[in-house]
């Protein structure tokens, strides 16, 4: 029951209840009393229209026993009790009624009335018309009177509202029938369609379950053009894009598991290996080499890790500081010269002067790092590969280009995915750094594009430019477009 009364359909029928009736209040409120005033009002003007009108008849009886012929008379005219009374206006003290005189409904003792009427007693007093509406027991009368004769005598009309108000009681009756059936109908209507409006919700509730739950395979689905409906688009869109982190994740996963098993197991069989005590020592010196190497690579592979895991979390904070990017440039040919002339490359920084960025230092280095290993990596010896700092359309550029084979068409777009290798490249690397570079681009609010042909490829580091000091023998700034 608790939940009964909890539930959104429920409260949508109760709140619909309620505005139809506070609607239908107002409406019984200003139709009712104001119908009743109404026929009140307009039976009094009648009154007071039919008193002014018999005034100077009644002046002209002029006595008493033609007042009897008056009254019923008068009474057959205008379809309401009339009544003479006499004043005490010749006499001494104030002025008051003596009692009615003649009365067209003479006989019947239950209509006789007291002898000082409040309507007529203000007349008197008055000299003037005067109307109102007085009670007497359970019944309400509308009542007109004239003063007459020098003030002798007051002419009275007075009628009953028992009619219009039985009127006025059958609209009501029918007001309130009509509200309580209104009253049904909306809440019948209400909670249907609160139903709907809830069943609708309850959907969205499942699939929210089922997202949470990690089944992303079933659309959610809901047919109305409302804000439901484009709440519906979000959940669906959310559901693809969970769909697609969590197949990312468990890619990751198994690629990151991949990439430390292999030097984990290449690891644990030189160990054993050790063990054998005949090895020599040069086998033994090459053993603790490749050992070294594979250190090596599950450092570089945590460190990825870690900083791939850092820019998930948001949690990879970079500076927005003047960058040189000719410095940084020849800090990598220094850095990168002896693994170049080991594997018979020719490593050289072409500077075209004012390349000032606004990035951080170390991760530019990062960046440039990544690029420049993987130039000597993945083209023959023999080849050239060129680092190249300039300034282009109002943006500085770092561009490391090879003379390798190319890359692919096809491939282009996924070299900057997590764990992505080219066919037919090398399996050292963990396929994590083109990944990082990117996302280490966009976080200094720059790019990074890839051109590629036969014989020649440029990776190229977009990022904001800024005016910086100039080093010394630094060939005069050329901007490139």
């Amino acid at each position: 029951m608790n939940r009964f009364f909890r539930s959104v359909g429920t409260r949508l029928s109760l709140a619909l209840l309620l505005v139809v009736a506070i609607a239908l209040g107002i409406v019984y409120l200003a139709v009712v009393p104001s119908l009743r005033t109404r026929l009140e009002n307009t039976r009094m003007t009648q009154l007071e229209k039919a008193a002014r009108n018999l005034r100077p008849v009644a002046q002209r009886a002029a006595v008493p026993p033609d007042f009897e012929d008056f009254v019923n008379t008068a009474r057959d005219d205008v379809g309401a009790r009339v009544l003479v009374f006499q004043s005490n206006n010749s006499g001494p003290g104030p002025v008051s009624l003596l009692g009615p005189i003649a009365d067209s409904s003479a006989g019947q003792s239950s209509l006789t009335e007291p002898t000082g009427d409040a309507i007529a007693t203000r007349a008197l007093q008055s000299s003037r018309l005067r109307h109102g509406v007085v009670r007497t027991g359970d019944e309400r009368y509308a009542e007109a009177a004239i003063p007459f004769a020098g003030g002798q005598y007051v002419l009275l009309i007075r009628d009953s509202l028992q009619s219009q108000l039985g009127s006025v009681e059958l609209v009501q009756r029918r007001v309130l029938l009509s509200a309580g059936l209104a009253l049904v109908i909306a809440l019948l209507l209400g909670y249907g369609g609160a139903w709907v409006f809830a069943r609708r919700i309850r959907r969205l509730e499942r699939a929210a379950d089922r997202i949470a739950g990690g089944h992303f395979d079933e659309a959610v689905r809901d047919a109305g053009g409302d804000e439901l409906g484009d709440l519906e688009v979000a959940f669906d869109r959310m559901r693809v894009r969970l769909a697609h982190l969590d197949d990312a994740r468990r890619a990751f996963v198994a690629n990151a598991s991949h990439e430390l098993r292999t030097p984990l197991f290449s690891l644990a069989g030189f160990l054993e290996l050790m063990d054998d005590e005949e090895l020599d020592e040069s086998t033994k010196q090459e053993f603790l080499d490749r050992m070294r190497e594979q250190v090596t690579r599950l450092t570089k592979l945590a460190s990825d890790l870690l900083d791939l895991s850092r820019m998930d979390a948001g949690r990879l904070s970079v500076d927005h500081d003047a960058v040189d990017l000719g410095a940084l440039g020849e800090e990598l040919v220094e850095e990168f010269g002896p693994a170049a002339r080991a594997g018979a490359h020719e490593l050289e920084l072409e500077e075209l002067g004012g390349a000032v960025a606004t990035a951080d230092e170390l991760r530019v280095l990062q960046i440039g790092r990544i690029l420049v290993e993987n130039a000597l990596l993945h083209t023959p010896p023999g080849t050239a590969v060129r680092v190249r700092a300039l300034r282009r359309q109002g943006s500085a550029v770092l561009e490391v280009e090879d003379e390798g084979g190319g890359i692919p068409p096809g491939q282009r777009d996924q070299l900057f995915e997590r764990f992505y290798r080219l066919d037919g490249t090398r399996a050292s690397g963990s396929g994590l750094g083109l990944a990082i570079a990117k996302e280490l681009a966009e976080l200094m609010s720059g790019r990074i594009a890839v051109d590629s042909e036969p014989g020649r490829t440029v990776f190229t580091l977009v990022l904001p430019s800024t005016k910086g000091p100039s080093r010394k023998g630094r060939e005069p700034e050329r901007v490139l477009t």
